[in-house]
């Protein structure tokens, strides 16, 4: 007993001579905003943290210059960004995520000679972050690093549907922060992509191309990333495998579900 008593008034002095309060308010600040997926107004952040006006104002203002907090369109709130999640996105977690997705592509594509791609959430876009293609004479994919809008593709609102109902408001603030038409998403065709497990239909950006896309759940359930085939119909393959589009389909959902999360 004696040995904790002395451990937490030594955690306690530390805390004490080493707090630089500056910091602190900054991190109570995104912590506050972290439970508020509506945002909050200057007033009630004052409130919840029993500082003075001013002092909360200029620390405010430094996150939104940093991009860790955002304005609402009309000037009056503030909320997160996702400059969090993309810092957190360096992290190795993320990484392994795409060394364990990456032979499972790989696999996928020599199967079915389509290219697959792997997708998740930056910012107020969705991000190529791996790929995989056939060897045939020819193929269609996406480059890694390329950015997706989240309400336009098959991966961003696959991405979007399989969200919990705080994760989706938080993502569509992101996306309010850079586009206008935000209160145009049908919420009702999300909920049935959800409902159906999965998303296929024709791009919405080149004539002749399915979009097979399926989530890529993490740990809370949400989905961390969606796998998408740009399936495109093959004439006269001769000797190529060509599983139909059911059964690029049913590969992609095992894919997904052999992807860990840990």
């Amino acid at each position: 007993m004696e040995t904790g008593k002395k451990t937490a008034g030594a955690a306690s002095a530390s805390d004490s001579r080493y707090r630089a309060p500056a910091l602190d308010k900054g991190l109570d600040i995104l912590e506050l905003l972290a439970t508020e997926p509506s945002g909050l107004t200057r007033s009630e952040i004052v409130r919840a943290m029993n500082r003075s006006p001013s002092e909360i104002y200029r620390m405010i203002e430094r996150l939104v210059a940093r991009g860790y907090i955002c304005r609402s369109a009309e000037g009056d709130r503030y909320a997160l960004t996702m400059k969090l999640f993309l810092l957190g996105s360096a992290h190795p977690p993320m990484r392994r995520l795409v060394s364990q997705a990456q032979p499972l592509m790989d696999d996928f594509s020599r199967q079915t000679f389509q290219s697959v791609h792997l997708v998740m959430q930056e910012g107020a876009c969705a991000a190529v972050v791996a790929q995989a293609s056939h060897q045939a004479t020819w193929e269609f994919r996406l480059r890694v690093g390329a950015q997706l809008d989240i309400l336009t593709t098959g991966s961003g609102q696959t991405l979007l549907a399989f969200q919990d109902h705080a994760a989706r408001a938080r993502i569509l603030q992101a996306v309010q922060a850079i586009q206008d038409d935000v209160d145009d998403v049908q919420q009702d065709v999300l909920d049935k992509l959800r409902a159906a497990g999965y998303r296929t239909g024709p791009s919405r950006q080149l004539v002749g191309v399915t979009d097979i896309s399926v989530p890529v759940f993490g740990t809370d359930g949400n989905a961390i990333a969606v796998l998408t085939c740009p399936y495109i119909q093959r004439i006269g393959t001769g000797r190529l495998p060509d599983s139909g589009l059911s059964g690029a389909l049913e590969l992609l959902r095992q894919v997904a579900a052999q992807i860990a999360l840990n």
